[in-house]
C-alpha cells in the first residue's frame, strides 16, 4: 500500500543514511520502522488488559502464592 507522509527533515536524512548503509529502500526502513513500534505499543496493551484481568479476581492475599514469589526472588540473580 502506498501512502504519503510528513516528518521532520533530520528524521528523513537519518532514515536515508540508514537505507543507504544496510542496503535497503526507504520503504523496508519506514516498514520496519513502524512493524517495531506497533509492537512496543501492543506490549502496553497486554500488559493493561492483564492488569484489568487481575483488578477483576480482586487482591486475595494467597499465602503459598507470597512464599513462592519471595522465594523466586531469592533464587534471583538481580
Amino acid at each position: 500500500m502506498k501512502t504519503a507522509v510528513s516528518i521532520p527533515d533530520d528524521i528523513f536524512e537519518r532514515a536515508e543514511r540508514l537505507a543507504t548503509q544496510g542496503r535497503r529502500t526507504r520503504s523496508e526502513v519506514y516498514a520496519a520502522a513502524l512493524d517495531e513500534y506497533l509492537a512496543r505499543r501492543a506490549q502496553d496493551e497486554v500488559t493493561d488488559a492483564m492488569n484489568r484481568a487481575c483488578d477483576e479476581i480482586g487482591g486475595k492475599d494467597d499465602a503459598f502464592l507470597a512464599a513462592a514469589g519471595r522465594q523466586v526472588l531469592a533464587n534471583t540473580e538481580w
